[in-house]
């Protein structure tokens, strides 16, 4: 199984089958627009306008199960991040990451790691490199700022 094998849903809520990144390096985000976090947008856009001719796209899923930090709906969401962060990347419809009733993008996300064991989603800002292949090949955590691993990013891009 790979990320392609998966479909989620657009803003709009229609079906996005992730096999139409096929051949791209993949960026998978949670997110949310009132978190201590949220500055990341910044440097998530820096990141996607520099390498997007190289291939890389960044998938962001807005969650609000974080102490409700991704209030408002799809488009007041979808909103807020292109006129604050003047992002151009692609935003699916809010997503739940954990619990009884993930998105099963997530649910498939979560297991991928050396273990093969569920790592649960702790927090916003959960960060999956996926390689052209469609597997996972990195996790970063929230705390981790897209600038500290642009050099994991170009790896995978220069694959």
């Amino acid at each position: 199984m790979t990320v392609y094998d998966f479909s989620v849903k657009a803003q709009n809520g229609e079906d996005v089958s992730l096999s139409k990144y096929q051949g791209k390096v993949l960026l998978i985000v949670n997110t949310a627009t009132k978190c201590g976090f949220t500055p990341q947008y910044d440097a998530l856009e820096k990141m996607y306008e520099d390498f997007k001719d190289q291939g890389l796209e960044i998938l962001d899923f807005p969650c609000n199960q974080f102490f409700h930090q991704a209030p408002g709906s799809d488009e007041e969401i979808n909103t807020f991040c292109t006129l604050k962060f003047n992002t151009k990347f692609t935003r699916f419809k809010k997503v739940e990451v954990k619990g009884k009733n993930p998105e099963p993008l997530y649910a498939w996300l979560i297991t991928q790691n050396e273990k093969n064991k569920p790592q649960s989603i702790k927090w916003n800002f959960t960060k999956f490199l996926i390689n052209r292949q469609g597997e996972v090949v990195a996790r970063f955590s929230p705390t981790d700022k897209p600038e500290s691993f642009v050099d994991r990013v170009k790896e995978e891009l220069n694959k």
